[in-house]
């Protein structure tokens, strides 16, 4: 089973409130941040291949060639198959990032079966596919599927947050990180909420850009 899903503001704010009465160090965070987001989004093939497009590029580069990608029709697993190379060069994609687009679509991967499938089961099913790492596997189990107990711990900004809160020496790795996460079961995908905003607003407080 996939566990607790995420759907509403209110259930963001139940894991927030627990996470609060449990450590004291996210207290004293939400306590800085106030409310959390939602931050749901759509899940299937497109999500994916927003997230491929989007490596390594800025916001708005990867805005654009959404953008020309989308004008061009190119969201869909039958469509990025018919498209040659050019008309995806066309669309801004790179050789690398066309290579991950097509395998994406050959990949014929069941959307609908992740949505209640066990999260380490999301995880492996996607980094199957050339161009999906751990991190984008499991910011689509959180976001995109809404899972309330799923960590993504390779985010340098969650690594510096924690480094922040908790008043660290230096970044947790991603393999103490993901131990470090475990008290925060089950709303860990709350606490990565928590540890961004507290991020953005301790980043925004030392004027930091």
């Amino acid at each position: 089973m996939s566990g607790r899903i995420i759907k509403t503001e209110s259930d963001v704010a139940e894991g927030a409130e627990y996470l609060a009465r449990h450590c004291p160090r996210m207290a004293h965070a939400y306590s800085i941040t106030g409310d959390l987001p939602l931050r749901r989004r759509a899940d299937g093939f497109a999500e994916l291949l927003n997230a491929i497009i989007s490596q390594q590029v800025s916001v708005a580069s990867a805005g654009a060639v959404q953008g020309r990608m989308e004008a061009a029709g190119l969201t869909e697993p039958s469509t990025i198959r018919a498209a040659g190379d050019d008309d995806l060069r066309a669309a801004g994609l790179s050789r690398q990032k066309a290579r991950y687009a097509r395998a994406l679509a050959d990949a014929d991967i069941d959307y609908a079966a992740l949505r209640s499938a066990p999260d380490d089961e999301v995880v492996a099913t996607l980094t199957q596919v050339p161009g999906i790492g751990v991190w984008t596997a499991e910011i689509y189990a959180m976001f995109s599927l809404g899972r309330a107990d799923i960590f993504a711990p390779g985010d340098l900004a969650m690594q510096e947050s924690a480094r922040l809160l908790f008043d660290l020496p230096e970044r947790p790795n991603p393999r103490a990180f993901r131990e470090m996460a475990q008290s925060w079961s089950p709303w860990r995908a709350v606490a990565a909420r928590l540890l961004w905003a507290y991020y953005q607003k301790v980043k925004d407080r030392e004027g930091i850009r």
